[in-house]
């Protein structure tokens, strides 16, 4: 019989800083477009209209890792999370569990590493300013991932109590409103996807937008047409173009495969970033499981060598086999 710690989602934001997170999700992109790390497709099992639920598997670094997570957009008006599971982290070598660790901590912290590194690889190098649309769960966790990047952050939501006391608890500013937000050098896009932010023409030259909300079926944050003129990246085409953003310009024939470049593409060194100041670049980004796996290859491996040991005081072990 072995024992499994399992992680509550206080101890994965403990032991992996937004800093730490950024990294190992650049690290991870590089490897899945080397191909050292695999990623079969995202399943996605309907309960619309309420929600769905969804199953990620991915494998690299030594483990494996299936990740049971769920999308209610509706949860927290009953005082429940949008975003919860469970991530399993098994050894590659023998097929044994090695960690159980909530799926809506993990989630957040590689969403908003996934956003910032986007915005920083494909923004511009003299961006200024950084706005986040959405103070839900990972709304914050973007933002907070900004300032700890040491980048000044505002922060909108169409809850302006949340946006606020959000605000405040992160050191951050509020918006003056939605179209200052999305004025922003840097947008980051975090909402249920129930609402198209940027419409034709909207975007401005040489700005970035990370659209991190539309990671499901029916879901959009930008129209077709404004995909359709500008610089368009995506965490992973085949996933992106059938459940993302991407999805929707795709069916309409407005962009094809060459028109996408994949983020870890950029990272690795296989495909070019922005061209020019004014180039305005896109990210759709409908989150990997091999994002969810670096994480807890990182909270493992800390646990492990007993780093940060007060971190994980309240780590409960249970038996399995």
């Amino acid at each position: 019989m072995s024992s499994v710690p399992v992680f509550a989602a206080h101890d994965v934001e403990a032991a992996v800083s937004p800093e730490r997170a950024v990294e190992v999700v650049r690290d991870a992109f590089i490897a899945y477009a080397r191909g050292e790390w695999s990623m079969p497709s995202k399943v996605y099992v309907p309960a619309y209209p309420a929600g769905d639920f969804r199953a990620m598997p991915a494998l690299g670094g030594g483990y494996a890792l299936l990740k049971w997570v769920t999308s209610f957009p509706g949860n927290p008006e009953l005082g429940l999370p949008t975003v919860t599971g469970l991530v399993l982290v098994s050894d590659a070598s023998n097929g044994m569990p090695v960690a159980v660790l909530d799926a809506g901590a993990v989630t957040a912290l590689r969403t908003g590493a996934a956003a910032v590194l986007a915005a920083e690889t494909l923004g511009r190098e003299d961006a200024e300013s950084a706005a986040v649309i959405g103070a839900g769960v990972n709304g914050r966790a973007a933002a907070r991932t900004f300032l700890a990047r040491g980048r000044p952050v505002s922060i909108w939501d169409i809850d302006l109590d949340r946006a606020e006391t959000f605000a405040v608890e992160l050191g951050a500013e509020v918006a003056e409103s939605r179209h200052a937000a999305l004025a922003a050098d840097l947008v980051v896009t975090v909402t249920p996807g129930h609402e198209v932010l940027f419409p034709e023409g909207s975007l401005l030259p040489g700005q970035h937008a990370s659209l991190m909300g539309a990671d499901g079926p029916g879901k959009a944050e930008i129209s077709v047409e404004e995909l359709g003129r500008v610089r368009v990246f995506c965490d992973d085409w085949e996933q992106a173009s059938h459940n993302g953003d991407l999805v929707h310009a795709v069916e309409a024939g407005v962009v094809g495969r060459d028109d996408v470049t994949q983020l870890g593409d950029v990272l690795a060194g296989n495909a070019a970033g922005r061209a020019s100041t004014g180039e305005i670049t896109v990210f759709d980004s409908t989150g990997l499981a091999i994002q969810d796996l670096t994480v807890g290859i990182e909270v493992v491996n800390r646990y492990r060598a007993g780093i940060g040991e007060g971190s994980f005081s309240s780590v409960q072990e249970i038996d399995i086999g």
